[in-house]
């Protein structure tokens, strides 16, 4: 009698925690962009079922570890760009759809059209639009992107909206500002209208404040600043970037480790690679692209535990290839003997057939963490970033190594998910101290 007590406790305790039906919101900075753009048209394709889950990493899980995410096709989108188009115009622009995809769901693209945007040209190089948000100070932009929430909330009749940043690369900033050390003092320069606060940093401060979750998909500094990192954990809503890993650092990420296990000395690591979006558009800036570089620039010598001197990486604006990527690397290792060794890759990859689907993922993700009330850095998310957020960067390093990340993530599903007793019945996963 007492089993079936609990397990009709547990049952009435998913209910709450999940309603299959529920619709639930992801916001976009920068929604007409191509990444987006792709990712709105993907979840579409996927209520026609009209193609499959290629490319989706959570759906390839175990049914047991996802089982409490809320399906991809509940998702609905809203967002803002400053270009002033809906997204069926930005996908014939963006040209990564097939004319076959396109078709089906260009009506419910053109249905998706974007919010002004706040922007602030000193972060923000070579891409220009007239959607823009008109704002007396910071905190009037603020209270505007906190508007926008709440009416797509009502709008879409959305129980919990995640944001997610894919603008494009903003100019770089130093994070150890005492402007970002502490709430008190980020709020103050907010009401100063200080010149060091970004437009990305305006936008998380926004979200964690409607207690959305927020994902940070660019190399942009925003939510992993100290200040929002501490107004995360006030308001308990969770957080996790930056930086999204879909080409050339998801190969290295996989690469580098397995060298590291066979003991072989990486001498060299040239990467270079080209693209002609606009996210590749705005990387030809200097600014922006320093901090494009700062994100992948890490990751080496954190994953083999020494400093590789010629590390190379470079980014070029090429515009024939469009969102047609192409990822050149170089590798000199030195194995037994003293020998010199090399190894070539070329990646040819699209873009944003690689960003959108972790950009889903990302999504569900921070809404299940939020759904289970967690709050702050999300590391567990690890495996989707090239720069992972940790909790305090005073004393904890990003984990790097893409097996290691996954190993990260699964545990925390397998945690928190359903597990399947020997009778094939669902039961509760057991809390961590079980």
């Amino acid at each position: 009698m007492l089993v079936f007590i609990k397990g009709f406790l547990y049952f009435i305790e998913q209910g709450r925690r999940m309603n299959k039906n529920q619709k639930w919101g992801v916001m976009i900075i920068g929604i007409s962009g191509a990444v987006a753009s792709t990712a709105v048209a993907g979840i579409e394709l996927l209520r026609q079922k009209a193609i499959g889950t290629e490319g989706l990493p959570l759906a390839a899980m175990p049914e047991n570890l996802t089982a409490n995410l809320l399906p991809y096709e509940n998702i609905v989108f809203g967002g803002w760009d400053m270009i002033d188009e809906d997204l069926a115009a930005a996908a014939v622009t963006h040209n990564v759809l097939t004319l076959q995809q396109f078709q089906a769901v260009s009506e419910q693209l053109e249905a998706v059209k974007p919010l002004p945007a706040v922007v602030n040209q000193a972060f923000c190089h070579n891409i220009e639009g007239k959607n823009v948000r008109v704002a007396s100070n910071h905190f009037a932009a603020v209270e505007a992107v906190c508007n926008d929430i709440r009416q797509f909330k009502i709008e879409r009749d959305c129980e919990r909206v995640v944001m997610i940043n894919l603008a494009s690369t903003e100019s770089f900033i130093d994070k150890d500002s005492q402007t970002f050390t502490t709430l008190a003092d980020f709020e103050k320069a907010l009401g100063e209208n200080s010149p060091e606060i970004s437009p990305a940093m305006i936008y998380a401060y926004a979200a964690i404040s409607e207690g959305a979750a927020y994902g940070n998909f660019t190399p942009s500094v925003a939510a992993d600043i100290p200040a929002l990192v501490e107004y995360a954990r006030q308001k308990g809503v969770p957080l996790a970037g930056k930086d999204g890993k879909t080409g050339q650092t998801m190969i290295k990420t996989v690469i580098a480790p397995g060298l590291k296990i066979r003991a072989l000395k990486v001498a060299g690591w040239y990467s270079t690679n080209i693209l002609g979006n606009r996210d590749g558009l705005a990387l030809s800036h200097p600014d922006s692209l320093k901090s494009k570089v700062t994100t992948k620039g890490s990751v080496l010598d954190d994953i083999l535990g020494y400093t590789v001197e010629d590390h190379l990486v470079d980014i070029r604006y090429y515009r024939p290839r469009g969102d047609n990527k192409e990822a050149w690397d170089n590798i000199d290792i030195v194995g037994f003997l003293g020998q010199p060794m090399q190894i070539k890759i070329n990646f040819l990859c699209k873009d944003s057939i690689l960003a959108a689907p972790l950009v889903i993922e990302i999504a569900r993700l921070l809404e299940y963490a939020q759904r289970r009330g967690e709050s702050g850095v999300q590391s567990q998310l690890s495996v989707f970033f090239k720069l992972p957020q940790v909790a305090n960067e005073a004393t904890e390093k990003p984990e790097h190594a893409l097996h290691t990340q996954e190993a990260m993530l699964v545990e925390w599903l397998n945690k928190h998910g359903v597990q399947t007793s020997r009778s094939g019945r669902p039961k509760k996963a057991k809390a961590a101290s079980d």
